[in-house]
């Protein structure tokens, strides 16, 4: 029986490409993971936020309403809270609005700075009708996004929101 002796050579080139193995491991396992970890996730709660607003209690006047999910970035969770503008049109139907101008972005509010009966941006007077659709002459140039809407146990429940395409 004879011993075969690891040269220095040979120690080191073992130690070396065991250390780049668990290197190439280390930075490979999170990009693994982040490709394989949306396909091993759970379907989404629905796509329906509820609300605290009673349809009962909606009106032909717009109502400022907020609603709250979880969001979830990768493997951060956080809670963000959104607004909408609600009402009760000619037909008894609930039209959500969002609030966000398409101009740059700022809040709308409804009759602000005295425009009766429309929506007002207060950055550069840009101005909406009541279903959103914007006035020419204004800053904005598309309508606001709307908010699909549902009703579940009497409360209004509120969905992701698209494109208005008002005419």
């Amino acid at each position: 029986m004879s011993k075969q002796r690891v040269s220095r050579r040979q120690f080191l080139n073992y130690t070396l490409t065991g250390v780049g193995g668990f290197m190439a491991a280390g930075m490979l396992m999170p990009m693994v993971r982040f490709a394989v970890d949306p396909v091993l996730e759970g379907k989404a709660k629905g796509e329906f936020h509820p609300t605290k607003q009673k349809v009962d209690e909606l009106s032909k006047t717009p109502t400022r309403v907020d609603f709250s999910y979880e969001q979830v970035d990768a493997w951060y969770v956080s809670e963000v809270t959104q607004t909408a503008w609600v009402y009760k049109d000619d037909k008894g139907k609930v039209v959500a609005l969002s609030p966000v101008c398409k101009h740059l972005g700022c809040t709308v509010n409804w009759e602000g700075n005295d425009n009766k009966n429309k929506f007002f941006c207060p950055c550069h007077n840009g101005l909406y009708e009541k279903n959103g659709k914007n006035i020419p002459g204004t800053p904005p140039t598309k309508p606001l996004d709307v908010y699909p809407t549902k009703v579940k146990d009497g409360f209004l429940q509120i969905g992701k929101s698209k494109p208005n395409n008002i005419v």
